[in-house]
């Protein structure tokens, strides 16, 4: 069969291969030609299990395929890669054949430990947006009627009003950082050439070595440039305040990374900084609000630069080792405004 009699298969965010009654590949998207190392045009034709094993268990899934079952099972791996796979196998409808879904086993960790950072995200900004209600109103009143007594009093008064109006300032203030973290309200989107953002963001910087690893043929992004800018300057200046000497923007079609509810190309946008190592029982929480090792701070810079990528259909993730650490922000590509 032609590549072309699946354009719909070609857009799926995930590694699917079909097979004819016989266990022969008739077709395998991207994704899928991306995990087995090699092209349709060398994959057509031959058998499943010349990419996939074991055998035996590659067979007995199709034929069971064939007989009308869904079935799934974790315990393959690819001939050339040797990386573990999970394998769901289906009947193809109106054709005598079988459609296999492949989801490497690193990813379903990664995947899973982002759908659980996505819903404490999400039960954060409910937090956020109920404290918007109840906390800020009344705080709004409460400056009110400290200006008016600072505006009048005298002496140690005025002295005690102008104490009581810096720390509803204080709380205001410590309140608006949170609520950062808080769902917000649909803005336009605006296309973006990430390149320039990011060269924007690090104007100024005689201190510290940037370096750009940028692939000139990344198309631009619809973002929110304002909140997407905002993302982008945390993870900077928490470069920066953790004393790196060298930072390096780089950008690339990550052609093997699914995104939920996209269909087309990802942007892989990732940091490296030779800063001080993030500490080794922090890396598991480092998103969550309020977790920081630094001794100022509101520790809530990285917990918005996930709700940012979050907003935008994305995910990061961080890889630290003794020596660099290095931020992977993955953005899905629009072809058109959202």
């Amino acid at each position: 069969m032609a590549k072309q009699e699946f354009p719909l298969l070609d857009m799926m965010p995930m590694a699917v291969i079909l097979v004819d009654a016989e266990g022969h590949i008739t077709h395998a998207n991207e994704l899928a030609q991306g995990h087995m190392g090699t092209s349709l045009r060398w994959m057509a034709g031959k058998h499943l299990a010349d990419f996939l094993q074991p055998s035996s268990e590659v067979a007995a899934m199709v034929e069971r395929a064939l007989q009308g079952e869904t079935v799934a099972d974790d315990a393959f791996c690819g001939r050339q890669n040797h990386m573990p796979y999970s394998l769901h196998f289906g009947p193809m409808q109106d054709q005598q054949g079988v459609v296999i879904g492949l989801i490497p086993e690193a990813n379903r960790s990664e995947v899973e430990e982002h759908a659980k950072r996505h819903e404490m995200a999400e039960t954060i900004a409910r937090i956020a947006l109920e404290m918007a209600h109840e906390v800020k109103n009344p705080l709004a009143a409460l400056r009110g009627a400290a200006q008016l007594l600072h505006e009048k009093s005298t002496g140690d008064a005025a002295d005690i009003s102008a104490h009581i109006l810096a720390e509803v300032d204080r709380i205001k203030e410590r309140i608006d950082t949170f609520l950062q973290v808080g769902p917000r309200a649909n803005v336009a989107m605006t296309e973006v050439n990430i390149h320039a953002l990011l060269d924007d963001v690090c104007t100024g910087s005689e201190k510290v070595q940037v370096r750009r690893v940028y692939d000139p043929s990344l198309p631009s992004l619809w973002v929110h440039e304002k909140r997407l800018r905002q993302a982008i300057e945390n993870l900077w200046v928490n470069a920066l305040e953790a004393e790196s000497t060298c930072i390096t923007w780089e950008t690339r079609i990550a052609p093997l990374v699914a995104l939920p509810n996209h269909r087309g190309m990802v942007m892989e946008l990732s940091m490296r900084s030779n800063g001080h190592a993030i500490p080794e029982s922090l890396r598991g929480s480092l998103f969550e609000p309020y977790v920081s090792n630094k001794a100022r701070g509101s520790g809530l810079g990285l917990a918005v630069v996930q709700r940012v990528v979050q907003e935008h259909g994305g995910r990061i993730s961080l890889k630290a080792g003794s020596g660099d650490t290095t931020f992977v922000m993955h953005l899905p590509i629009m072809k058109e405004k959202p």
